[in-house]
């Protein structure tokens, strides 16, 4: 794609997104846009021992028709450590946690962010460094407009839209038990296939 892609800013978004991002060269992460409940916005999907485990990152008053760029992170619960459990949890014993650990640690203990966009673009240029792809991602500086639908991606990913992509198995940590569950957070694909992350989905199609 040679045009500019605009995406929202996730946590530890799905692969899906990952796919849309890896085959973009320009990428414009738009905050300037309402933050919407319920969305990848401040929230993941991992797999854990009993299934599909959502993680949140609880926000101060969390409402509709606020730009995400000011959304502020509330601390009142342990939220961190609770996430970072739930992760050791669903991977520790998959074959790259250990690899890919020290590097997502210090978002769990040492830093503290003030602003949901802050750790959502520190988090997303660490994930785009260990998949080491070369893109060039931007946040705007306002609301992004659509110049076409087709590179306008903001409400491509929720949890309510099923994916497009026809996924192709990989060995998860509990597939034996949960079979096989596509489009994970992408920490589900670095932890489970390490530096073949970016060749699985390079090798994806999308149903059409």
């Amino acid at each position: 794609m040679d045009s500019k892609n605009i995406f929202s800013s996730h946590y530890l978004a799905p692969i899906e997104y990952y796919y849309h991002l890896i085959n973009s060269n320009d990428v414009v992460i738009d905050i300037y846009e309402n933050f919407v409940k319920q969305t990848y916005r401040n929230r993941c999907c991992i797999l854990s021992p009993n299934g599909v485990q959502n993680l949140t990152i609880p926000l101060v008053k969390a409402r509709q028709r606020k730009l995400i760029k000011n959304m502020i992170i509330s601390y009142d619960d342990n939220w961190r450590k609770i996430h970072w459990k739930s992760l050791e949890s669903a991977y520790r014993s998959s074959p790259y946690f250990e690899y890919y650990e020290d590097e997502f640690y210090p978002f769990y203990h040492d830093n503290d962010y003030k602003y949901l966009i802050d750790f959502n673009t520190d988090l997303n240029q660490k994930i785009i460094e260990l998949l080491s792809v070369d893109i060039h991602i931007k946040n705007s500086t306002k609301y992004a407009e659509t110049i076409s639908p087709e590179n306008d991606f903001r409400n491509s990913f929720s949890p309510k839209i099923t994916t497009k992509l026809n996924f192709s198995e990989y060995i998860q940590v509990f597939g034996d038990r949960n079979g096989f569950t596509p489009n994970m957070s992408i920490l589900d694909l670095l932890f489970n296939e390490g530096p073949n992350a970016v060749n699985y989905m390079n090798e994806l199609k999308v149903d059409v």
